[in-house]
């Protein structure tokens, strides 16, 4: 198909004429186009439908072109391990590309810069299914595109007889709207294992999410270990909610949880919560306390009514120790300091810790994210503010983002995953209201705070908060099918947006979800195919 050592440039030439588009404002869908993309989310931004379509065989080869630093190797190796096992096929990698063989290529150096570090390129035709991209991680994004082209039998880990695994013939043009694009799991209500987070990671890398918010840290338990302070996780990470065991991930496990992100292109943002939520942590050492007196272990859902000591010349060393730590483990560029519902810590005491744990968290290399409160102290430039309120008129959030500080859209009404769906919703909370699937999609992160400037928008972000959550079914059910449309309104173009359209696709993902075991709510918005 391809000479060895082609370009990505070389091969997306040898493959056709055309290229794709972009989106200016909304316009009427290519009926063609909806076809293509009829199960894919988030839905691409350009897409030019062919005629006919590739067919995976059993001489189909994964083949990587341009790969002078190895860099797109991996992606082929998840992508034939992607793929292997219901198709049954070898899928062998091949580096280089042969002008004899049919496969699925993945390129990189493609010549368009406007694809940036996650934008991608994918044309199929009789003949091949190519991937360019600029990046590996483009290349990774494409790859899920594929994957969901496919028809969805391809998620089984056992081999499925039968099946056609055909790729509908079709030139693709795809970049994300935000840079961020994330989820957040509590394990600090509820302690879940290296094993379940990894399962999330999977289900938030299919959905083009780059990244992984952890909640390390709260009133109910401490989840990561640090060196210094081992009680941290010996004593405050014994319990959780409701009195069960707790957890606690070792510098180990941590570094595995990074690594099984980092391969998915998502990128670990720690959070140790101060200076609320801090009850496990006044529990192990109560010398952060203003009295000297350690709490109880805390196994209840009530918020706001423990402190870090401000006067206390140990906190802001203890806040060091703990910064460094977590900063040494971790690879991607933020840290998250938390700052919500700190109603026993003074409003000067508060802007004096969100003021002092920025430049610690400065000095430590990384950057700051925190709940969108931390506006009523001083953002240094560079912090990126999270907003989860339910009104839209915050004016302080505002202010802060037509000074400069970027934000993260989580308006809990909208895109908190532990929200009810319904009154008769069993699990979750409902205090933000009752989230149905279409809440959760039919809004603007550009426009949901008024007077922030759209350019203030760095991305969005689905927090699953784990108060009534302790499995994985739970975790499923609650994220799905909200997680989708939360992941669509950070990639796709708001051009795009389209409820009616939306539901389309979202309900073909249904038997993907079956396949991949994936719990999920059946929301009478969405008609979903028959189980």
């Amino acid at each position: 198909m391809l000479a060895g050592g082609v370009s990505a440039a070389g091969a997306w030439a040898a493959t056709s004429g055309g290229s794709g588009g972009g989106s200016g404002g909304r316009a009427a869908v290519d009926p063609g186009a909806a076809a293509v993309t009829s199960r894919v989310v988030p839905v691409p931004a350009s897409v030019l439908p062919g005629a006919g379509s590739f067919l995976i065989g059993a001489g189909t080869r994964i083949e990587v072109a341009g790969d002078a630093g190895g860099a797109a190797r991996g992606v082929a190796d998840y992508t034939a391990q992607l793929l292997r096992p219901a198709t049954g096929y070898p899928l062998p990698v091949v580096e280089g590309a042969a002008d004899d063989s049919a496969g699925v290529v993945l390129a990189l150096g493609d010549p368009d810069e406007s694809l940036g570090t996650e934008g991608y390129r994918l044309r199929t035709s009789s003949a091949s299914v190519l991937i360019s991209a600029r990046s590996a991680a483009g290349l990774f994004h494409g790859v899920q595109t594929l994957r969901q082209l496919l028809p969805a039998p391809i998620e089984s880990r056992s081999v499925v007889h039968g099946t056609a695994w055909t790729v509908p013939s079709t030139e693709i043009r795809d970049v994300p709207r935000y840079a961020y694009r994330g989820a957040m799991l509590d394990v600090a209500r509820h302690f879940f294992t290296v094993a379940q987070v990894e399962r999330f990671i999977d289900q938030l890398a299919l959905y083009k999410i780059n990244a992984l918010h952890l909640h390390l840290t709260d009133d109910q338990g401490w989840r990561i270990a640090v060196d210094a302070r081992p009680r941290l996780t010996g004593y405050g990470g014994s319990t959780q909610v409701g009195g069960g065991p707790g957890g606690f991930y070792t510098k180990d496990d941590y570094r595995q949880i990074v690594r099984y992100a980092s391969a998915r292109f998502l990128d670990v943002v720690p959070e140790i919560d101060g200076p609320g939520h801090t009850n496990a942590a006044l529990a192990s050492y109560p010398e952060l306390t203003c009295d000297d007196t350690a709490p109880p272990l805390y196994t209840g859902t009530g918020v706001g009514f423990s402190s870090l000591c401000m006067a206390r010349p140990g906190t802001y060393a203890f806040m060091d120790q703990v910064i460094g730590e977590v900063a040494a483990l971790t690879p991607g560029p933020y840290l998250h300091i938390g700052g919500d519902e700190a109603q026993s810590t003074s409003a000067s005491d508060y802007v004096a810790y969100v003021d002092r744990v920025q430049q610690l968290v400065a000095d430590h290399g990384k950057s700051v994210i925190g709940w969108h409160q931390i506006d009523a102290a001083h953002p240094a430039p560079g912090t990126i503010a999270q907003y989860w309120g339910t009104a839209g008129d915050e004016q302080e959030v505002a202010a802060a983002a037509q000074a400069g500080t970027r934000l993260i859209m989580s308006p809990a009404n909208r895109a908190y995953l532990d929200m009810k769906y319904t009154p008769s919703t069993t699990l979750g909370k409902s205090w933000a209201g009752y989230v149905e699937v279409k809440d959760s999609y039919d809004w603007d992160p550009a426009t949901f705070v008024q007077g922030v400037p759209a350019s203030a928008v760095y991305g969005v972000e689905a927090p699953l908060w784990t108060e009534t959550l302790t499995t994985s079914a739970d975790l499923d059910y609650m994220a799905f099918p909200r997680l989708p449309g939360i992941a669509e309104l950070g990639w796709s173009p708001a051009a795009t947006h389209d409820w009616d359209a939306y539901r389309v696709r979202l309900a073909a993902q249904a038997p993907r979800w079956d396949t991949l075991g994936i719990t999920y709510y059946r929301s009478p918005d969405v008609s979903w195919p028959a189980s």
